[in-house]
């Protein structure tokens, strides 16, 4: 990592070129044209009266996770408002749907001083809750000047990181002593943390634990029920380039043995559903594009198309969770497994290494480190029903067993939201 005032320094000459940044992400569909001035701090709407909590969620994952959270400090205060930012096009459009009432949300500003500035005067938080790993330290250190405390809530240090920060121990301090707490996902995670000069650090749990099923359009979910009636399906979600050549060799490998198999392929970045297709296709694999209106009549079924993961989770009956197969540190197993979905992930589980390990031990899920091993759990699991179900359920059991975690994090917090003075301000 890179010095703090070295940091600023960057950050300053790289404020010109913000916006040319925001209109190549529009080209790309990663930002929303309607509101990309909120990515340069510049407010979507004006500030509720009355005391106000910022959550920062950077993606779609982490902002299912807090939803529970944002309820919970409603609770306990219901004349506060909980503003949420987060970075993703997807993310927006799904807390759209799911914020309660007295929740709303913005577009994270870029870690830019103007636009952190621009934020910070219009929405005037009282409290901050950063989730998971999302450190920006201009943000931050902004926050500290302006005497508003901030937790890190669900947080997560990967061992890669901590080395990389550990390079520059003085901007760690500096970053990290910017939370009031520091919320660990698991043990290893605080003392991570801890090694690295962060403040009141507690391992408390994963919030996911506690966080609703990711929703499902019930309609679609019924179309495509009858369309795959008879077959068995499994998908293999949020996958990553170097990983599709792996599920179509399993496919390949396990479909002698399971007659009408259908394998589905969600790519984390639905813009690579072409190429998916055509990599597929070359396997031999006659292969449909969701993405394209195409049904699920093939072998296998590129779903690139965005917020429909809990819809698939729900149709298949065995999930590979994505991003596991390479060094990409996985994702969050506790998505399928809350559903009661058998879980299989691959050998790069760093990101979730607690959750996977509790799954394994609990005989909810299983480590595959190929495609050999994939096709093996493949035939395994579809072919014996009541194996499959008895893996769901602990699967389910052991999503749920963390729950207590959102307790222990409101333990933290509710001091703070008591300490919250009203801003009726303009």
């Amino acid at each position: 990592m890179i010095g703090l005032s070295l940091y600023r320094a960057g950050a300053h000459l790289a404020a010109p070129l913000a916006p040319v940044l925001l209109r190549r992400r529009q080209r790309q569909g990663k930002e929303d044209p309607a509101r990309v001035a909120e990515r340069l701090g510049q407010a979507g709407s004006a500030r509720p009266t009355g005391p106000l909590i910022w959550v920062h969620a950077a993606s779609v994952g982490e902002s299912l996770s807090v939803l529970p959270l944002i309820e919970r400090c409603r609770a306990r205060r219901p004349a506060c408002t909980v503003l949420v930012t987060s970075g993703t096009v997807t993310s927006a459009r799904l807390l759209a749907e799911l914020l309660p009432q007295g929740a709303l949300h913005q577009f994270a500003p870029l870690d830019l001083p103007g636009a952190v500035v621009r934020f910070l005067e219009h929405w005037r938080p009282g409290l901050a809750l950063w989730v998971e790993s999302e450190l920006w330290p201009i943000t931050l250190t902004a926050l500290r000047a302006r005497g508003v405390p901030a937790v890190v809530v669900n947080a997560r240090l990967s061992q890669r990181s901590f080395h990389r920060w550990s390079w520059a121990p003085g901007t760690a301090r500096a970053v990290l002593g910017a939370f009031w707490a520091v919320l660990a996902q698991s043990r290893a995670d605080a003392q991570r943390f801890q090694r690295l000069g962060a403040p009141a650090v507690q391992a408390v749990g994963n919030l996911k634990a506690a966080a609703p099923p990711l929703p499902c359009d019930e309609r679609a979910l019924a179309d495509l029920e009858r369309a795959t009636a008879g077959r068995a399906v499994w998908v293999a979600a949020s996958t990553h380039e170097g990983e599709e050549a792996m599920i179509a060799n399993a496919h390949v490998r396990a479909s002698p043995h399971i007659p009408g198999l259908l394998t589905i392929v969600v790519p984390r970045h639905p813009e690579r559903g072409a190429a998916v297709a055509r990599l597929v296709a070359d396997h031999g694999l006659a292969t449909r594009r969701r993405g394209a209106g195409e049904g699920p009549d093939g072998a296998v079924y590129v779903a690139d198309t965005l917020g429909e993961l809990g819809l698939f989770y729900r149709l298949a009956r065995v999930a590979l969770v994505g991003g596991s197969l390479i060094r990409h540190g996985g994702h969050n197993p506790l998505e399928p497994a809350r559903l009661g979905r058998p879980v299989l992930f691959g050998p790069h589980m760093d990101n979730f290494a607690e959750l996977a390990r509790g799954l394994t031990e609990a005989g909810g899920g299983a480590r595959v480190n190929d495609a050999e091993d994939l096709a093996g759990a493949l035939v395994h699991l579809l072919l014996d029903p009541v194996f499959a179900a008895r893996w769901g359920g602990a699967a389910e059991l052991t999503a749920h067993a963390g729950a207590g975690a959102l307790d222990a994090a409101m333990a933290v917090i509710e001091p703070l939201i008591d300490a919250m003075t009203d801003d009726a301000r303009p």
